[in-house]
């Protein structure tokens, strides 16, 4: 699936998180700050919800949660690799060394919860009453957004070509949307520049965690 489609008029409140590498404990603090009512409230997390942390194994089972969404980041494109293609060598050298260390039932429940990556979606398109926000890991790897429209699904959770002109002094703003918010890229703080979030803060790093609401 490249693109999800999400009213914001289905839920009170809607809140967006950066890249959770297995820092459930972080969350569930978070969440617990902002009084997050999981009957009520949305979470939308920019991918990589797992590895390098300490719990992977419990920030992938949110995706079994009727209250949290989630764009696929480059981490679980590389655990899916791993998994259906063999491609262990990369997955293992960028954190997902965790897998390996599983026994018997602990491996068996964490590949069934693995198997729901291929059901995460590139890219979020959120309704809200008077804004559209795109979700996507990494970039949306085009001037203007369209809903539907094709995309290098690499680019969406590989490129850092966006934030790299940012930080340049090169950036532009993304047509079709209002905003748009991306992981990816850990940064020491936030980055807004003209309709685009960056909000990857290296929580695994001992950093913030950063959570932006936007209803």
């Amino acid at each position: 699936m490249t693109y999800q489609y999400l009213n914001g008029e289905n839920w009170r409140h809607i809140y967006i998180v950066g890249d959770l590498h297995g820092c459930l404990r972080l969350l569930q603090d978070r969440l617990e700050t902002v009084r997050f009512d999981a009957k009520q409230d949305l979470l939308i997390s920019v991918g990589d919800l797992i590895d390098r942390g300490p719990d992977s194994p419990g920030c992938v089972a949110l995706l079994t949660q009727p209250w949290f969404r989630s764009v696929r980041g480059n981490h679980e494109e590389m655990a899916m690799n791993a998994l259906s293609k063999g491609n262990h060598q990369q997955w293992i050298g960028n954190g997902g060394d965790w897998f390996y260390k599983l026994e018997g039932m602990k491996m068996i429940e964490a590949k069934h919860a693995l198997s729901r990556c291929r059901l995460m979606p590139l890219i979020i398109h959120l309704q809200l009453k008077n804004r559209l926000i795109v979700v996507a890991h990494a970039d949306y790897p085009a001037a203007r957004y369209e809903w539907e429209a094709p995309v290098d699904p690499f680019d969406v959770v590989w490129s850092r070509a966006r934030i790299e002109r940012i930080q340049q002094g090169k950036g532009e703003p993304i047509s079709g949307a209002d905003d748009f918010y991306f992981g990816h890229t850990p940064l020491p703080n936030a980055l807004h520049a003209f309709n685009q979030h960056f909000i990857d803060t290296g929580a695994v790093f001992g950093n913030q965690l950063t959570l932006e609401q936007v209803q």
